[in-house]
């Protein structure tokens, strides 16, 4: 059975964390609250990990998982960001937006887009999600919890643990969460001259960015 964290959502217990942490280094997938729904996880430069994510979210090599970054400077290391595209960033971050961009060296060949070498990049703004990012010290893998066959993500920490409890190593609960995906963009067409593309329209509102 996958195990269980109760994390405090405004003093998120460090100890509980680190335990979380511990998983993901030996090669864990975690379920893991954000400020738009659930997403899966899993340590970054694990190949073993970042195939069994892509198997339990039922999606193929060009399905963008996202890197989710502590800070902006963190994500300007793992992607190619102008200055266009750096400005309408910093106007949505930390928030429920994942952006599409062209990956940098730092992210491996095999976890960005096969043709397009391109990686969803995010901010997220949830306390716990923040603190684990921080006692890992670098960005994790990840993908919106929507199970195979299904349109909708899961938000509740019990139902993931009672469904998913023989493909997760541990599940964490900081309350309640949205069940709304993030909305994502594709700002590589802003390389070009071009206006950026939304590609889901999902909790990060498009006027917070000027869209």
């Amino acid at each position: 059975m996958a195990q269980y964290f109760e994390i405090h959502p405004d003093n998120p217990q460090v100890r509980l964390l680190k335990q979380a942490v511990a998983l993901l280094t030996r090669g864990a997938i975690i379920a893991v609250p954000t400020d738009s729904s659930y997403a899966l996880v899993c340590h970054l430069d694990d190949k073993t990990a970042a195939d069994s994510l892509r198997r339990i979210r039922g999606v193929d090599d060009k399905h963008h998982l996202t890197l989710l970054c502590r800070d902006l400077s963190e994500l300007a290391n793992y992607a190619r960001v102008d200055n266009k595209q750096f400005r309408l960033i910093k106007a949505a971050t930390p928030g429920p937006y994942t952006f599409i961009l062209e990956a940098s060296k730092e992210v491996p060949r095999r976890l960005s887009h096969p043709s397009r070498k391109t990686i969803g990049l995010r901010v997220p703004g949830h306390k716990t999600l923040q603190a684990l990012l921080e006692l890992h010290g670098a960005p994790l893998l990840a993908t919106t919890l929507i199970p195979p066959g299904q349109t909708e993500p899961l938000n509740d920490a019990g139902e993931i643990r009672d469904q998913m409890e023989h493909d997760l190593a541990a599940v964490i609960d900081a309350g309640a969460c949205p069940q709304e995906a993030t909305t994502v963009i594709d700002l590589t067409p802003m390389g070009q001259g071009e206006d950026p593309v939304v590609i889901r329209l999902g909790s990060g509102s498009l006027a917070a960015l000027g869209l």
